[in-house]
């Protein structure tokens, strides 16, 4: 039954690679494979019911956040989209002419940004958001989504906010506040490697449609709404240890409640309906794949890594780790190298810091930005960003060296 699982859950992935050749939808193939995986694990079982049942609760836990999550801020992002708000946005602050060269420097500051100044859930959205309202060409999209995978990622390493995994090596006391710092220089250099290779041979000009239209003062309020959100769940966690989806959630109450006393002379003020706009299509592939990732753990194939560090130097260990983190979930990862208790420096927790928050980025179901990259744009697959891999691997690479590089110099 061991084996048996196993392969069920890498038959998963495979049919997430092949999804253009087999043409069944990735949503649907995980979902169908990630709750079969545990029927089988209740009707077959190799612990108790009770042990099954309680690693089940606590895979759904986290399931039932993320969703919250990203339906909150998928909902925001729906509404501002709707009323042009975004597309607005871009184009009051780009010039008319630039060229796609300029644009792809713009794309990639504006990822690290936002994803430093949010989760990197609301950040992909709100990139890829403004990535589609920009219509450019397949070529040119493919190369933007994946730089915007790789800022998105890159942006939150050296926030306890803006990446899980960095907050639990933080609350692990394996690095400081200050530490992470140290890690924005290495991250904004792998950033604009990555955009100095891609935007190779992008000198043409483009010209985009400028079309400035009147903004409704209530559709500013929820924007400005939006922004408070993000900046009360930032602080909330960092102050009190509120969790961000709780944050979120209030925002998104607050949200419907605001717009109904600013449209409360509408006859339908349908705030909801935003709601019914979301690409439930994203959160059956995000459920499908963590309940694999949760089979994963429990057939303790994520034990074994541990042993990376008796057969190498940790240094080499977190480069490795930060790959692995493409093929399976950077979180049970990171919390199997806590949990052995492995010696490092500090120097050493940052390099594994910014590897396991970076590392997803080399393949597209690697990180949540990619997962959302890969249900949101038509154009991109999983072998269509397969394209981009050597370089993702060199912007990574020089990313994780200049962290070493500079905590030798600094720690």
């Amino acid at each position: 039954m061991h084996y048996l699982l196993l392969g069920l859950i890498i038959l998963a992935f495979v049919l997430i690679v092949f999804e253009d050749v087999v043409h069944l939808n990735k949503a649907k193939s995980t979902l169908f494979i990630g709750t079969l995986v545990w029927i089988l694990a209740f009707v077959f079982p190799e612990k108790s019911p009770q042990a099954i049942q309680e690693a089940l609760n606590e895979q759904l836990l986290d399931i039932a956040i993320l969703w919250l999550f990203l339906m909150a801020a998928m909902t925001f992002v729906a509404y501002l989209n709707e009323k042009g708000l975004i597309t607005q946005l871009v184009y009051r602050l780009l010039p008319s002419q630039l060229k796609l060269s300029t644009l792809m420097i713009l794309i990639a500051l504006l990822g690290l940004m936002f994803s430093s100044l949010a989760d990197n859930i609301t950040a992909s959205l709100i990139m890829l958001s403004l990535l589609a309202s920009l219509k450019l060409e397949t070529k040119d999209t493919l190369k933007f989504a994946a730089l915007i995978v790789f800022a998105v990622n890159s942006g939150g390493v050296s926030l306890i906010t803006g990446d899980v995994t960095t907050l639990m090596i933080f609350l692990n006391g394996k690095v400081s506040i200050l530490n992470l710092m140290l890690l924005i220089l290495p991250a904004m250099a792998g950033v604009a490697i990555l955009a100095l290779i891609l935007m190779q041979g992008s000198n043409e000009m483009i010209t985009l449609p400028k079309f400035k239209r009147p903004i409704a003062a209530g559709d500013k309020l929820i924007a400005a709404l939006f922004l408070l959100t993000i900046i009360s769940t930032l602080a909330m966690s960092v102050l009190f240890s509120v969790p961000p989806v709780l944050t979120f959630l209030f925002g998104l109450a607050l949200m419907f409640i605001v717009h109904r006393i600013i449209f409360r002379k509408e006859q339908n003020p349908n705030v909801l309906e935003y709601v019914r706009e979301i690409e439930f299509d994203t959160l059956l592939f995000f459920l499908g794949v963590l309940l694999l990732v949760g089979m994963l753990k429990e057939l303790s194939i994520l034990k074994l890594l541990p042993e990376l560090y008796t057969m190498m130097p940790a240094v080499v260990a977190n480069y490795v780790i930060g790959i692995l983190s493409a093929f399976v979930d950077n979180v049970p990862l990171t919390a199997a190298i806590l949990q052995s208790d492995i010696p490092m420096t500090k120097g050493e927790w940052l390099g594994l810091t910014y590897a396991v928050g970076v590392g997803g980025s080399i393949l597209i179901v690697g990180s949540a930005a990619g997962v959302i990259a890969l249900s949101k744009l038509e154009a991109l697959s999983f072998i269509t960003y397969l394209r981009f891999i050597h370089w993702l691997l060199v912007a990574y690479t020089c990313g994780y060296l200049a962290v070493m590089g500079l905590t030798k110099l600094l720690l």
